[in-house]
């Protein structure tokens, strides 16, 4: 099992953490530890993430799942001579400077399935700085796209990076479906692993085995619920107009490049025939057997109370509960009472920074390599 355990230098705990660390250390047999820090916060702070940190890293072990090269699956989409392969092809950089981000896209469309990869964030200053990882169709249907988001969205120097995630469906550019989080460990620091699950049934969003997101089919949403085939990209752009406290930090070039770093692709689905859109139907229906098959296709008791305890604790922002903007709940959502009397009737907390509708403005899918030029 793995055990992350979260250490803030500055806490009066320091010390006594510091001193069983040899101790915890020797469990290594059974256990793999992640030590990490940041700046000052209380002891009852300290003792909530901490707890949160070992029941978060300890809710699953890791899916069994198969991995695949760089040129296996995927090619270059924007910003070529800012992506560099490893020698074996086993993993890949992407560098944002101040003429180019850059990007890359699956080499199939997939019609349903398991997209995940292993990501370490550019560190230091990143306020404005945007990296993605997320499915959708939206150069092949531009007017009733369907779109899954990892988007992570920078900040400034000593703050922790904060992220969301986002469903579109059908061309519903108006009905975003973003909730924000934090993280409960430095993403800058060690690679993690960020996944989405895609059935005809629901929508999981998970990192490090832990689902922090479950959306499920209802028959209100209609046409509201992916089910068009689509690609898998990851980028790494200026997203100074919005992505950090609505748009208040920009990027800072002095800082530059910006390196995101993805490994362990995992493509799991029914291809899809680009120029037809079409799959075969015997293949689908063998490989949405085995997607329901998959260990990651349940979401286990554990789990769910992980679950739970991350959205509580982590969740900054959510559309559900959001009725500035959505007077009448979107049919998927599913109220919890605790989540609540926390976002009140705007779907935020008052945590610093603002919500922004986010979408990517400036941005299509397939980016010249000028666009940051013009931002």
């Amino acid at each position: 099992m793995y055990v992350c355990v979260c250490v803030y230098k500055e806490s009066n705990l320091w010390r006594n953490i510091t001193k069983k660390k040899k101790e915890m250390m020797k469990m290594k047999d059974n256990m793999n530890s992640l030590f990490c820090w940041s700046s000052s916060v209380s002891n009852k702070t300290l003792l909530i993430r901490l707890f949160l940190s070992i029941l978060l890293c300890t809710t699953n072990a890791a899916f069994n799942i198969s991995t695949i090269s760089f040129d296996e699956g995927y090619t270059p989409l924007f910003g070529d001579g800012n992506l560099i392969r490893s020698p074996n092809a086993r993993s890949v950089r992407l560098l944002l400077n101040r003429f180019t981000g850059s990007g890359f896209i699956s080499s199939k469309m997939y019609k349903y399935g398991f997209f995940s990869a292993n990501i370490k964030l550019p560190d230091a200053y990143t306020a404005g700085v945007c990296v993605a990882f997320y499915t959708s169709n939206g150069d092949v249907f531009p007017k009733t796209h369907d779109e899954l988001d990892f988007e992570f969205l920078g900040n400034v120097e000593g703050k922790p990076w904060r992220f969301q995630t986002n469903l579109y469906g059908n061309g519903s550019t108006f009905r975003g479906r973003e909730e924000r989080y934090e993280l409960w460990f430095d993403p800058t620091k060690d690679f993690h692993r960020y996944s989405i699950l895609w059935t005809p049934k629901n929508i999981i969003f998970f990192i490090d085995e832990v689902p922090i997101r479950e959306v499920v089919r209802t028959e209100a949403m209609n046409g509201e619920y992916p089910t068009k085939p689509m690609s898998l990209y990851a980028t790494i752009w200026d997203a100074s107009t919005w992505a950090t406290s609505g748009g208040r930090y920009k990027v800072n070039y002095n800082y530059a490049p910006f390196v995101a770093e993805f490994k362990d692709f995992t493509l799991e689905g029914c291809g899809v025939d680009t120029i037809e859109q079409i799959p075969a139907a015997e293949n689908c229906t063998e490989l949405n057997t085995r997607l329901a098959a998959a260990d990651y296709a349940v979401i286990t008791r554990k789990q769910r109370t992980a679950m739970r305890k991350f959205r509580q604790r982590f969740m900054y922002y959510s559309y559900c509960y959001d009725t500035l903007r959505y007077p009448v709940a979107l049919p998927e959502c599913v109220m919890d009472a605790y989540e609540k009397e926390r976002f009140k009737d705007t779907g935020r907390l008052k945590i610093g920074g603002g919500h922004r509708r986010s979408r990517r403005q400036g941005r299509t899918h397939r980016v010249p390599d000028t666009m940051n030029k013009a931002m």
